[in-house]
């Protein structure tokens, strides 16, 4: 998706989403906003940030930490502890809590370092492209629904805000009601041997180094 993006912002010589939009691609912002909710939702699925549960699931080998086996600890975590976030004051603090406590939120830093390396990837492909744009994670605390962190607004940046703050700029950084019909509207159905919806670039080379056009499936 990214790089056909790429590929129409090159060929028009434009950066202009109206104009990117036109030719039926999805503009670079656009983008960013999903990745801005899709990162965001994830979060959440890790549980809230100090939870019982996990220690309990832990201490009965129902949950682990990423990779388990390789962590260089006694497993047990009886007198250890993990950072964790809250608000006071205004602003994100860090705060400690029971390691067996606070394993969702163990479990959520290893995720957002693996996702993260998986932006740096797309940024690259941008790069090479020769596009000054930039993608990036947003705040493991952006727009969260779940445990203590639900109760407050906070930018993409890490920002805490005002309830006012976040009605004037949340548009900015989640997608629009606009956006998801716009994205919407490029959905069709695509179903010719070696053709792809324009919004998608063709890969390289198709699996298992077969050509782009193989015939993968068979109704005979």
């Amino acid at each position: 998706m990214i790089q056909r993006t790429l590929d129409v912002m090159n060929q028009l010589k434009t950066d202009d989403v109206a104009k990117i939009r036109a030719a039926g691609v999805i503009d670079l912002p656009t983008i960013q906003r999903y990745l801005n909710f899709h990162f965001s939702v994830t979060m959440d699925l890790f549980g809230a940030d100090v939870s019982s549960n996990a220690a309990t699931f832990y201490n009965t080998g129902l949950k682990g930490r990423y990779e388990e086996t390789k962590q260089d600890d006694d497993h047990q975590l009886n007198d250890a502890s993990y950072p964790v976030l809250e608000v006071g004051n205004g602003q994100l603090l860090t705060v400690q809590a029971p390691y067996l406590n606070a394993l969702n939120e163990r479990l959520r830093d290893d995720y957002v370092a693996d996702a993260k390396g998986g932006i740096e990837r797309w940024n690259k492909i941008i790069q090479k492209a020769g596009i000054p744009f930039i993608l990036s994670a947003p705040h493991k605390a952006f727009n969260r629904k779940i445990g203590p962190l639900s109760a407050a607004k906070i930018s993409p940046a890490g920002k805490v805000l005002s309830e006012a703050e976040w009605t004037h700029h949340h548009l900015e950084w989640l997608p629009s009601i606009e956006d998801r019909a716009f994205v919407s509207s490029l959905m069709g159905r695509v179903a010719e041997r070696g053709k792809f919806a324009n919004w998608i670039a063709a890969p390289a080379r198709g699996i298992n180094n077969q050509p782009v056009d193989f015939s993968y499936v068979r109704f005979n």
